[in-house]
This record gives C-alpha cells, structure tokens and sequence, in this order.
C-alpha cells in the first residue's frame, strides 16, 4: 500500500535552514528520506548542521544565501538544479523581528521605528516572496511541488508589541491564499501553496522576551501560557507532523489554507 505521507527522495528546500526551528526541520526531512537543502546567512551553523545531518545516514546541503538578494537566490537556484534536477517542496522559513519594529509597554506607537518596521516587514514578506518566485520555476517545469509558509499567531490576531512582525506575517498569510490561486490556475493542480502558524515556541529571537536571565518565565510569558490551554510553549518537534502532511500526497487537495499549532491558543478566550 502506498505510503501517502512519503517524502522519501523528494528535494527540500529550507530558508532560514539552521535556526532553531528549521534545525529541527532540516533533520526531520533528512530522516524520512527526502534530499534537504539547507539555506541560510550563517555559514557556520549552516555547514555544521550539514555535517551533523549527513554523519547520521541523512542527505543534506548547505548553501549561503540572502533572501532579500534575487540575485543571490538564483544562484542557490542554478545551483540545486544542476545537482538534484528538481525541487518537490520549498519551506520558507526565514524570518525574524527587531527592536525598533516593536511597542513595548511603556512606549506608544508613535515612537515606532518605521525604518525598522521596514526591515521586518522586507525579511518576513519580501524574504517570503523572492524565494517563492525564484524557487517555484523548478516547480512548474515539473507540474508538481508545494510551498510552505511560516506565519505566525501574530498573523492571526494583533499581539501587543509585535507590531512589524504581525504586519508582515499576516500579509505572508494573504500572499499564500494568492499563490495558492495564482499557481494552480495557471500551472496545474500539482503546485501547493499553504502556511503554518505557529503559537508560541522559545527561540533565540524571543528567548529574552519570554525568560529572565535565571529562566523564569517574565510576565509576558506567564500572560502567554495562562492564555495557552496547553499551559506550555510548543516544541519544535511538534511542527513536524504537519509539515509532513503539507509536504506530501497526503494533503494532495489542499490549497491556500493556514494550519494553526498553538496548543489552543487561538481558540481560547476565558
């Protein structure tokens, strides 16, 4: 019986591919078989996770990339069709905030950076949109491949302080209910475009908002959780699962959608 959920020799392409949540993903995919390419700015962590991946029986590789850089982008492009011939998923999962682009709470939205929302708004939208262009044309040669978006739970509904990183993620969330259209009705029913939205998982870009120094949790993290019926963060294993299913035949009708993993924060009130 055929195994639905198979990625096996599929090529995986990662954006944001060796931070804490794509580290877990590039190791995933690796596992169940599929060729992951892993990009990102960081050489080092990038080349180790590599190492680490191919030293465990996986296949992996790491490109240098920027993804505000086309030019850059169509390099790593040249680059992976010369060696695979194809690519079956793109995971665009680069992204991030910074300080400016936020209101903390004893500053009002009139001390917003705008250069700084500018910034966030370009990594998270336009470091969604470039790589989708570039990447897409391998799958529309093919007829078949799926891209995913990260969005986030600020996309869903506006959370205090992220006011950049909200914006942007709810316009990747728009973008993908574009392109889910956009490429289906022009390339065929084998192209996929869908997005996860993750709720609240500890990384290094929130580490400092939700844990003090010694590792208790700080007000925001504990106004989090109450609001969390899980009471817990999520783990970045527990992205895999959908990931999975969004990447294979298994979600072969499934279009312009966003799956939340929140542990029912979105659905909570009091």
């Amino acid at each position: 019986m055929k195994n639905l959920f198979s990625v096996k020799d599929q090529v995986v392409v990662i954006t944001g591919g060796s931070g804490i949540l794509g580290e877990s993903m590039v190791h995933h995919f690796a596992e169940q078989g599929a060729k992951v390419v892993i990009l990102d700015r960081n050489e080092e962590t990038g080349k180790n996770l590599e190492k680490a991946v191919c030293a465990n029986s996986g296949e992996a590789w790491f490109l240098y990339t920027d993804v505000l850089n086309k030019e850059v982008l169509e390099k790593n492009y040249t680059d992976i069709m010369a060696k695979y011939g194809r690519i079956d998923v793109l995971i665009n999962g680069a992204g991030g905030n910074m300080p400016g682009a936020t209101i903390a709470p004893d500053k009002t939205i009139f001390d917003l950076e705008v250069d700084a929302f500018k910034k966030v708004v370009d990594l998270n939208l336009f470091g969604t949109i470039l790589p989708s262009m570039v990447f897409t044309k391998a799958m529309v040669k093919q007829k078949k491949g799926c891209i995913i978006n990260i969005a986030s739970e600020s996309a869903i509904r506006p959370l205090t302080r992220v006011a950049g990183y909200g914006t942007a993620k709810a316009a990747v969330v728009n973008f993908t209910q574009y392109m889910a259209g956009e490429l289906a009705t022009k390339f065929g029913e084998g192209l996929r475009v869908n997005a996860i939205a993750p709720g609240f998982f500890l990384t290094e870009q929130n580490r400092t908002l939700l844990t003090n120094p010694d590792g208790s949790y700080t007000d925001r993290a504990k106004n989090i959780l109450a609001h969390t019926p899980f009471r817990r963060f999520g783990e970045p294993e527990e992205l895999l699962g959908t990931l999975q299913w969004l990447a294979s035949d298994a979600s072969k009708f499934v279009t312009g959608t966003l799956t939340v993993i929140d542990g029912g924060f979105d659905a909570f009130s009091i």
